[in-house]
């Protein structure tokens, strides 16, 4: 045991206020990269959402600037600016720079909050360089700045508000750029949660203004949820023309479901907590799929539907192909953990329970045809997923490590850590074979698979694994497949699509892609799963070599580094073109190769997004070609 004498009271820190938050940013934003980035826009925009949920605020504007800054501007009530009584500063100052401070505790100011368990905009404050208020209230216009998440001087009255002007907040801040590794905002990450929360808020509009690119937008659905569905469901096919709409309130908590059945074979249920994308579930989800799972079977059984089958309807029998999103609004919301992705109100599962037994049976007893259109796809689900139990054992493993279930073309790392184990699966069997050369065999596994592969969202999972490259796929990964999924079986914490830098590469890494996230999405939650980026040039100069993605990187290297003249430049047409030294260099060195990390931030875009790129219909899949083409410009096409 050391001894040491330096070690004392003296050496325990205590870090006051906004501190803390400047120390450890990840404990409150859960990451210093681009996605806390957005995040703090996120908390600006709750604020104002609160304001719209307690009925005083109709617009909300977010706008990207060209300094890098961002400014949220709402109509609410404002940011009160009298003097706190406890610490003897304005309201708005104790708000910015006092953690936790608020005015959603005790349900008097704000019935319903998003916020409450957040980190609030104090954090915001925090992590920004420079924060500007602007408040609109009591006949006047009041400003405040904040330095570092130090107030500048004292509130300031700047004039009394102009007749007919409304009230309201406006909060413009610019990220810290010693703390974020980015400071450059994504317009469509912004857009997609913004228009989430438009669905979600029926009648508020909520505009994003992008001054860079001279770009605006503007979300209002007074049909709330329903519209949501229906936005959803855009390249699928519904079964029935009415969407079903449920809703009530039971001990001041609001539960708002719709539903729609579509002929695919993917579900896709989304539910919400007070705007909150509770990804995780919870309480209300649970209740959501027993009380669906059990008026299903009651009306199959009463109606005699199904009678050929072996035992009820399961629950993935009935939201085969169902599209839901189910919203709830609670005064005393209780997530588990900071992330807020799961809801733990135990009371709140018995009420979505009663109220979905009670009005989705008498909705089905009033609509004869759409009931027997939903349990009719369910009857077909169950017969399908007869069929692919038997499928299922035919990639069963044997042991977690047996080598003998593993495939023949695997060649399997010596580490037997998954988490120090990654596996690359390569496109093409000489892409493999220069793969298996250049490799570190102590961490890296390689399994070629030449073509291209069944499309997940338009199959169900028996004709599915009728292809021996994804049951390959999933012996090698461990973790079974559908009833046999175990997340704790993965052998590979890095699961790495490695496809040419073309457009057939890409189609063949989109299929795998749609296969893990409808087939095995924990690995994606987990954040296991990545796409090797290869470079299409490798320019030469003096002794250097940079490897570039782009023609326009080329043109820049070649322009500012080489002064026009390299002295050598090498286009890689193809995986199998490079020898092993060269996709070792450039594609697997953990020292240098590019991964992207493949996550599903928010599970109803992502679900949007593979159905318009691998679903049955072709015009929207045409419109995102066109709108997103400039963003593709890696892709040798």
């Amino acid at each position: 045991m050391s001894q040491n004498a330096n070690y004392g009271a003296d050496q325990i820190q205590v870090l006051e206020g906004l501190e803390a938050v400047q120390k450890r940013p990840a404990m409150y934003i859960g990451s210093t990269d681009d996605r806390g980035l957005h995040h703090l826009v996120y908390e600006v925009v709750d604020n104002s959402i609160d304001e719209a949920l307690a009925g005083h605020c109709d617009t909300i504007e977010v706008t990207l600037h060209e300094d890098s800054s961002v400014s949220v501007s709402d109509d609410g009530r404002g940011i009160p600016v009298d003097m706190h009584s406890e610490y003897d500063r304005p309201a708005l100052e104790v708000i910015m720079t006092v953690l936790h401070a608020g005015g959603k505790f005790d349900n008097k100011s704000y019935q319903v909050s998003g916020g409450l368990h957040g980190v609030g905009v104090s954090v915001v404050n925090a992590l920004s360089q420079w924060l500007d208020v602007e408040v609109k209230r009591d006949g006047y216009v009041y400003e405040h700045g904040f330095d570092h998440g130090e107030p500048k001087g004292d509130l300031r009255e700047l004039r009394p508000m102009d007749e007919g002007e409304e009230t309201g907040t406006t909060i413009q801040f610019w990220p810290d750029t010693e703390i974020f590794e980015t400071t450059t905002y994504d317009f469509s990450t912004l857009e997609t949660r913004l228009r989430e929360l438009a669905f979600l808020n029926p009648g508020v509009e909520i505009a994003l203004i992008d001054e860079r690119e001279d770009a605006e937008t503007r979300f209002q659905y007074e049909g709330g949820i329903r519209e949501f569905v229906a936005y959803l469901n855009e390249t699928r096919t519904p079964l029935h023309e009415e969407i079903v709409y449920l809703d009530g309130t039971e001990d001041d908590i609001q539960v708002e479901i719709a539903l729609h059945a579509t002929d695919g074979v993917q579900g896709s249920i989304h539910a919400f907590a007070n705007n909150i994308n509770t990804r995780e579930g919870g309480t209300h989800m649970t209740g959501f799929k027993t009380a669906l799972t059990r008026v299903i079977n009651e009306y199959a059984a009463s109606h005699g539907m199904g009678t050929d089958l072996d035992g009820n309807l399961t629950g993935e029998d009935i939201r085969e192909g169902l599209t839901g999103v189910l919203s709830i609004k609670h005064p005393d919301p209780q997530f588990e953990g900071q992330t807020k992705t799961k809801l733990g109100n135990s009371e709140v599962r018995g009420i979505v329970e009663g109220l979905i037994h009670e009005q989705f049976t008498a909705y089905l007893e009033e609509h004869p045809d759409t009931a027997e259109a939903i349990v009719g796809k369910a009857v077909e689900a169950a017969k399908a997923r007869l069929a692919a139990k038997k499928a299922e054992e035919l990639t069963r493993r044997k042991s977690a490590l047996g080598s003998s279930s593993l495939p023949g073309k695997l060649a399997d790392c010596q580490s037997r850590d998954p988490e120090l184990s990654e596996i690359f699966i390569v496109e093409g069997d000489s892409a493999g074979g220069s793969a298996k050369q250049a490799r570190n065999p102590e961490f890296q596994a390689i399994l070629p698979l030449f073509g291209k592969v069944l499309n997940a969202e338009k199959h169900r999972l028996d004709k599915v694994l009728e292809n021996e490259k994804i049951r390959d796929l999933i012996t090698a990964l461990g973790t079974g497949i559908g009833d046999e999924f175990d997340i704790d079986d993965t052998r590979y914490h890095k699961i790495i699509i490695m496809s040419d830098a073309d457009v057939d590469g890409a189609h063949i890494r989109t299929l795998y892609l749609t296969f893990l996230y409808r087939q095995m999405p924990e690995l994606l939650e987990n954040g296991y799963v990545y796409a090797a980026q290869p470079p299409l040039y490798r320019v030469r100069h003096n002794g250097e070599t940079y490897d570039v993605m782009t023609e326009a990187e080329r043109e820049q290297i070649i322009e500012e580094v080489c002064d026009g003249s390299p002295d050598q430049v090498q286009r890689f047409k193809g995986l199998g073109e490079m020898n092993p030294q060269q996709l070792w260099e450039t594609t697997m060195n953990p020292e240098s190769r590019i991964l992207k990390r493949i996550t599903v931030e928010d599970a109803a875009a992502a679900d949007k997004m593979f159905s318009v790129l691998m679903g049955d219909a072709v015009a929207p899949r045409k419109e995102f070609i066109k709108e997103h083409s400039d963003d593709a410009e890696w892709v040798d096409i």
